[in-house]
């Protein structure tokens, strides 16, 4: 059950505000939140009902759809944004913009689902994903629980060890096996709508170190709905032309927001410093520099993922590619690891009011938010995906792209 107050946001009349302008708004909202939501390990509440009301929730849908059409590169931007104030309240937009690309990617075929789209834009609808399951260890790419479909119905029972907010979201996006007698890799993916027929019972609850904002729950999942709920093309489709570099790009700009909050926290307290003795270096400012270094390094890493990304649009056989899968998987890896260098840097800078929480220095959060990054499907099981795809494949040494 969706717990969060209907927002009432009137359709759009006229060409929007920019988005960045209103994610601006946003992200004050997030940030004067974002420690009770860090320590209570709540959902960000005011945060999506302020996304909602900013109508930022339907930016990436077309605009024949009734949303803004906006791509990739804006979309990580708002995310960047959002990360520098909350990192559980970015992760929780990124995962339902990458929701909300399988709709723009694959859902242009279906009446069923361009009518979702439009529900989307003009209600402002939080997606949520169920691909994770138990038995299956974290690999996206296989189901146990499968769907039945009869009389133009669908029946779907699924364990999902991890469903985020799923409580809170307006509809969850669930894998499962095509069919009872299909392979485990033979996937489709359903959209279930919290005011649909499903119950969604807790299994589990989301306790950790990081990212607690984001109430990752694991849930028993029982749905039935119309038949064309579900995606006409195969998840594995989906999950290669959208879902990968999607997530990849958009988790990656959720990292690269904390981090560069944590930066500036940083950069901050070594200005401070230097204002007081303006005759000597502070002793941060090298570690400062460094952090610097690594954060250009995530930035360019990124911006050239989605550059690569928007290039390939609509090229099936290009976004299916060895060496785009590579690099999209490189960067997932990098920017994990990155992030969590950087805001380590800037816990020794800031020196003890970097390890105390309330302070205009802390980075506390910053650093048990983004430990989550490597294991948020582990580094190791993608690294061991790329080492199967460069058997296949020679590394590309060029520069041109």
């Amino acid at each position: 059950m969706n717990v969060l107050r209907k927002i009432e946001a009137a359709p759009l009349t006229e060409a929007p505000e920019a988005a960045t302008e209103r994610m601006r708004r946003v992200a004050e909202i997030a940030a004067g939140h974002a420690d009770s939501v860090d320590k209570e390990g709540r959902f960000p509440a005011e945060t999506i009902e302020a996304l909602k009301r900013e109508r930022l929730l339907g930016v990436a849908i077309p605009i024949g759809h009734g949303g803004e059409g906006i791509g990739t590169m804006q979309i990580a931007d708002l995310i960047v944004q959002l990360g520098q104030a909350c990192g559980s309240s970015a992760m929780i937009y990124a995962m339902h913009q990458i929701k909300t690309s399988s709709f723009v990617t694959h859902g242009g075929a279906s009446d069923w689902h361009r009518a979702y789209m439009r529900r989307i834009a003009d209600e402002q609808l939080l997606m949520a994903s169920a691909t994770t399951e138990a038995g299956i260890g974290g690999n996206l790419r296989n189901s146990i629980c499968a769907v039945e479909v009869a009389r133009g119905r669908f029946a779907l029972t699924k364990e999902a060890t991890v469903i985020s907010y799923g409580n809170y979201a307006d509809a969850v996006l669930a894998t499962a096996r095509r069919a009872p007698d299909a392979a485990s890799s033979d996937q489709v993916m359903v959209v279930i709508p919290a005011d649909g027929d499903r119950t969604l019972e807790r299994t589990s609850v989301w306790d950790t170190l990081g990212m607690r904002g984001t109430c990752s729950d694991g849930f028993h999942l029982v749905a039935t709905g119309d038949a064309r709920q579900i995606f006409p093309k195969p998840f594995s489709e989906i999950a290669a032309q959208s879902m990968l570099a999607s997530s990849h790009i958009f988790w990656a700009a959720t990292w690269f927001g904390i981090a560069a909050d944590a930066f500036n926290r940083a950069q901050a307290f070594v200005k401070a410093a230097a204002r007081k003795q303006p005759d000597a270096m502070p002793p941060g400012a090298l570690r400062l520099a460094e952090a610097a270094a690594l954060l250009q390094e995530m930035k360019g890493h990124l911006t050239a993922a989605i550059h690569r990304f928007e290039a390939a649009a609509g090229d099936d056989d290009a976004l299916s590619s060895i060496g785009f899968a590579a690099e999209i998987n490189a960067l997932k890896v990098a920017a994990s690891e990155k992030a969590g260098a950087v805001v380590r840097l800037a816990m020794l800078v800031n020196g003890i009011l970097g390890y105390k929480n309330g302070t205009p220095f802390s980075v506390g959060r910053h650093l048990r938010d983004v430990t989550s990054a490597p294991v948020m499907i582990s580094n190791d099981r993608i690294l061991s995906n790329t080492a199967t795809l460069m058997l296949m494949s020679r590394f590309d040494t060029g520069l041109g792209g």
